[in-house]
């Protein structure tokens, strides 16, 4: 599955029209609420179509309780893996809190150093990658990306 003519201008804005959107586990809906992985979700429903495959349900602690790595997992399958050096703006970005952990975060990068993602308590957010760039892990790009 791909979106042709899909750009990074595009995805950057999508994401983008998902700040301030209430941290919400689980949900995807923008404006209303979503996790990290709902906000990647409701990106590639605006801008390739729809999802390939819905989530399990999950808790908030799925990562700890399993060792499988189920999000690296998914986002193999449907996302086109990229070294993490040449990760660029509207790439998605996963995160393992240690190491030998499932990778359990996800978000947007949006330049060099920035990234938008939803985090526990909070709202959707540009942020500077700071304390979250030794726990990146793997970088993606959105199929048919130009």
């Amino acid at each position: 599955m791909s979106a042709p003519g899909l750009t990074r201008a595009a995805i950057l804005a999508e994401a983008r029209s998902w700040l301030g959107t209430p941290y919400v586990h689980g949900a995807s809906l923008k404006g209303a609420g979503c996790d990290c992985l709902g906000l990647v979700r409701g990106v590639w429903r605006a801008l390739v179509g729809p999802e390939p495959e819905s989530p399990p349900p999950y808790t908030p602690d799925w990562a700890e309780a399993s060792s499988r790595d189920a999000l690296l997992e998914a986002a193999s399958r449907w996302l086109e893996p990229i070294p993490l050096g040449e990760a660029a703006p509207g790439d998605v970005l996963l995160f393992r809190w240690r190491d030998g952990a499932p990778a359990k975060h996800c978000g947007v990068a949006t330049g060099p150093a920035r990234m938008i993602h939803a985090h526990d308590g909070a709202v959707v957010a540009e942020v500077a990658l700071g304390v979250w760039r030794p726990r990146l892990t793997a970088a993606f790009r959105f199929p048919g990306l130009r």
